[in-house]
């Protein structure tokens, strides 16, 4: 009974929790005294998942005209 109980926590360790995250977004115009507040949802998905996704908005949202501060 002790070696499936071992297996099964050990197996637990290396599963991923797997839930919704947002990500928040401010992105601001050069020049320009305002920001806009931008967000996205990853719903289901692993805390490393959503940061990389994140992490691509803000490139997307980022250009030599604006800038672009996203986190979880």
């Amino acid at each position: 009974m002790i070696p499936v109980a071992a297996m099964a926590v050990f197996a637990l360790m290396f599963t991923s929790c797997k839930k919704d995250y947002t990500c928040s977004c401010t992105v601001t115009v050069t020049g320009q005294s305002t920001t806009t507040p931008v967000s996205a949802t990853f719903t289901k998905t692993t805390k490393s998942d959503a940061q990389s996704n994140c992490d691509k908005m803000k490139t997307t949202y980022t250009t030599a005209a604006t800038t672009a501060d996203c986190h979880i």
